[in-house]
C-alpha cells in the first residue's frame, strides 16, 4: 500500500497535475482584468472630450508651459485640471473641518451658544490663515505666515 505523502502517491501526483491547470486560468483572468481595465480607462478619457473642468483650458496651459510639460492631447490636460481641481477641493474641505474644530473648541464656541444668538450665525464659518495652514500641513506643504517683528 502507498502512503499518500511519498512522492509516487497517486494523491500527491493529483496535486501536481492541478498546479499546471490553475496558472493558465490565473494568466487569464489577469489578462481579462486589464483589458477591463484598458477599457475603463478608454471610457474615461472618451467622457473628458465632453468634459469642462473649473480651472480654465487657458490657466491649465499656463501652468504646464511654466514647467515644460508639452502636450497636444486636449483629454489629458483636462484630466491633470480635473487632479488638480480634486487637491484644491480637498484642501478646503480640510481648511473648513479645520475651522469648525476650532470654533466648537473655542470657548464661546458654537458649542456653548446663548439663546440670543440667531440661527445665521450657526451656520457662518469664517476660514483663517491658520485653519488653512493645518489643512496644508496635512499634504506637506508649509503655508505658515512668517513672524512680524516691529
Amino acid at each position: 500500500m502507498s502512503n499518500p505523502s511519498q512522492p509516487g502517491s497517486s494523491s500527491n501526483q493529483a496535486a501536481q497535475q492541478q498546479l499546471p491547470s490553475d496558472q493558465p486560468q490565473a494568466g487569464a483572468r489577469q489578462a481579462e482584468e486589464q483589458a477591463r481595465k484598458d477599457r475603463t480607462l478608454t471610457e474615461f478619457l472618451l467622457m473628458l472630450d465632453d468634459y469642462e473642468p473649473m480651472i480654465p483650458n487657458e490657466v491649465t496651459d499656463f501652468y504646464l508651459q511654466r514647467v515644460g510639460f508639452e502636450c497636444e492631447d486636449v483629454r489629458l490636460k483636462r484630466l491633470l485640471s480635473l487632479a488638480a481641481q480634486k487637491f484644491v477641493s480637498d484642501i478646503a474641505a480640510d481648511a473648513y473641518q479645520h475651522a469648525r474644530i476650532r470654533t466648537n473648541a473655542a470657548p464661546g464656541g458654537r458649542g456653548r451658544t446663548t439663546g440670543t444668538s440667531s440661527a445665521r450665525d450657526k451656520t457662518k464659518t469664517t476660514l483663517t490663515m491658520d485653519d488653512l495652514s493645518a489643512a496644508l500641513s496635512e499634504y506637506g506643504i508649509n503655508a505658515k505666515k512668517p513672524e512680524f517683528f516691529m
